[in-house]
């Protein structure tokens, strides 16, 4: 049994982008795009902008392919039926054994982060991996045994996480005290001239960013699709730019981008202790984690049903299996076993990453969100070419949107390679030869006789 059911409705759909997309990355990414900015917040609101033009255009040109398709995988099945079955197969490898694991580990692991920084606790690294591993696997379970339940976490989180961003944000923006003094004992950064380093900045954008492509996973899950996932794709993106921005400058207003350098991811703590009290912290720490655990929730429901929607397409070995989807959870419980197994290599993959500290800064989901933008760069030429072709009618969505979505991807590639230039490259190779471990494979598959 293949067939699926329509779950959810343009809510959910805008939700997941919304809740995965603002979550984790807005609170621990901000003081790495100061960094890389020299303390600049004009700096920093120019590079979150162009963050945003390459989601915002890059969504409004899927749009084209999503009303045009009911092919479930969301980009594989826009692959699938604009581009070839063979790149499908490749980009459908990278998306469900490096991009979606890779951010579902450390989305999880931040979240474990937090929650021994509201206990008071210096953990180790060992500790919070153990933690963001446990985090990961509860979540799995409600997913998978509940897709109401999942849906409706997803709805909740996402709504909750917009109140400690908006009241940071808004309070912030009228602030009209002084900055907060940088606690004692804390080694304070300054501001500098970076030059033109700023554009490493991008590699966190890129982070804090990225997630709404996943949303079109749930494509033949929803209900009316060719009207409510364009809406959720064109919605979501612009009410994530406008708290970003909102969000950037209320922090900054309210510390002074010289603390929140010198305090790093901590500097969330003390906006709670300066505008809610001694319970500030606590209150505003609770909001974050339930934000960051919305966004493991929302990439869950993506990252569970990519190892189906590839064995529905025979792109995977064990196609009969994995695509068989049980009645009782209308999911396939072999795509959701190999999807864990392999989000939980990815999370040891980055425990010694981070033990070791050769990413620097970074850590593998960045890299593999670089790589992801390369990737859609096809699909956008697409969109080109059936302008072209007379098959979409406005010039803007057929020529505009997607120009600027290839040039958003340049920039973005261009500034993760210059975060790590060793590191970044060679991860990238790495993504292209699974791409290409896909690729090969369905096209032997489908050399073989029947």
């Amino acid at each position: 049994m293949t067939n699926t059911k329509e779950h959810y409705g343009v809510l959910t759909a805008t939700t997941m982008i919304i809740g995965i997309v603002i979550g984790s990355g807005i609170f621990f990414k901000a003081d790495d795009v100061l960094k890389y900015t020299g303390g600049s917040v004009w700096l920093g609101i120019l590079v979150f902008c162009i963050g945003a033009f390459s989601i915002i255009f890059g969504s409004l040109t899927l749009t084209e392919l999503s009303i045009r398709t009911k092919k479930n995988g969301g980009v594989v099945g826009y692959y699938e039926d604009f581009i070839s079955s063979k790149i499908a197969s490749a980009f459908g490898w990278f998306q469900t054994f490096i991009y979606l694991p890779t951010i579902n580990a450390v989305v999880s692991w931040v979240a474990g982060i937090y929650t021994f920084s509201l206990l008071g606790l210096d953990a180790t690294l060992e500790a919070q991996i153990l933690l963001g591993f446990l985090f990961m696997t509860i979540i799995y379970g409600i997913n998978i045994f509940s897709l109401r339940l999942g849906g409706a976490f997803q709805n909740l989180s996402t709504f909750i996480k917009l109140i400690p961003l908006l009241g940071i944000a808004i309070i912030g923006f009228f602030w009209g005290g002084q900055n907060a003094e940088i606690p004692k004992g804390i080694e304070v950064i300054s501001k500098g001239n970076v030059g033109f380093g700023w554009i490493a900045a991008l590699a966190p954008i890129a982070f804090s960013f990225d997630g709404w492509i996943v949303a079109t996973s749930i494509t033949n899950e929803v209900k009316d699709p060719k009207k409510n996932m364009p809406l959720a794709l064109i919605i979501g993106p612009l009410v994530i730019l406008g708290v970003y921005l909102l969000y950037f400058i209320g922090i900054n207003n309210i510390l002074g981008a010289e603390f929140i350098l010198s305090t790093g991811d901590n500097a969330i703590n003390y906006v709670g202790k300066i505008l809610l009290g001694n319970y500030g912290n606590t209150i505003i720490m609770v909001f974050v984690i339930i934000a960051i655990l919305g966004v493991v929730n929302g990439l869950t429901l993506g990252n569970i049903r990519m190892p189906q929607a590839l064995a529905s397409k025979n792109m995977i070995p064990g196609s009969k299996w994995i695509a068989n989807i049980n009645p009782r959870f209308q999911l396939s419980l072999a795509s959701c076993l190999i999807s864990f197994i392999v989000s939980c290599f990815w999370m040891f993959i980055h425990y010694i990453t981070q033990k070791s500290g050769i990413l620097g800064g970074s850590d593998i989901s960045e890299i593999s969100i670089v790589f992801s933008y390369v990737c859609y760069t096809l699909l956008y030429v697409k969109v080109i070419l059936m302008k072209k072709n007379r098959i979409i009618k406005s010039n803007f969505k057929g020529t505009i949107c997607p120009i600027f979505g290839l040039l958003g991807s340049a920039i973005i590639l261009f500034g993760g390679i210059a975060s790590n230039p060793l590191y970044v490259p060679i991860f990238i190779l790495f993504c292209f030869i699974i791409c290409f471990i896909g690729f090969y494979y369905y096209q032997s598959i489908n050399k073989r006789p029947i």
